[in-house]
């Protein structure tokens, strides 16, 4: 895994800059993520895997897998990408290159779990909260845990924020027994 991500910084990092410079950031992104999902399924990557297939054949059945229209320079990344060997890193490339887009955009996309379903009100409070605090744009995604038994997880990147109940008794515990 750590192969992948490794090949997928220069590519990804050539995307972004040829589709920033060229005003295609929203066309990138769609093709780029529906091809690293097509990519991340196991028998595409068998396919993918098989010295039988030319890499045009490769390139020409991961277009027609995922329908996706591709301008000229799209289809020569990809060409180049069959040709070196490395369609399998699409999904990490798709991925650098969204973390890319993000930094680009100063957007954060933020993974709050609770232990009940948040309602809009509390969301847009969080989202708020979180914009004056690292000074970007808020995407929230929301998850429901039960066993956090109260408060919130929050994860923005690498960075993780627990202030659960279950989190707060944990230190406590892990204090106690210290």
């Amino acid at each position: 895994m750590a192969e992948l991500s490794t090949v997928a910084r220069p590519y990804a990092r050539a995307a972004f800059e040829h589709a920033r410079d060229h005003q295609a950031l929203d066309d990138w992104s769609e093709w780029l993520g529906k091809l690293g999902q097509a990519v991340a399924v196991r028998d595409v990557q068998k396919l993918l895997s098989s010295p039988r297939l030319a890499p045009e054949r490769k390139v020409a059945m991961l277009i027609e897998l995922t329908e996706v229209t591709l301008d000229d320079s799209a289809k020569a990344f990809l060409d180049v990408l069959g040709e070196k060997g490395r369609l399998a890193a699409l999904p990490a490339i798709a991925e650098r290159f969204a973390y890319l887009r993000a930094e680009h955009d100063q957007r954060v996309e933020v993974t709050v779990v609770s232990a009940y379903a948040l309602d809009d009100k509390q969301q847009n409070k969080l989202a708020g909260a979180l914009k004056k605090r690292l000074n970007r744009e808020i995407s929230i995604t929301t998850q429901v845990d039960p066993k956090l038994i109260g408060g919130v997880i929050l994860r923005a990147g690498d960075t993780v924020i627990d202030g659960s109940v279950r989190g707060r008794l944990n230190r406590l515990s892990e204090a106690l027994t210290a």
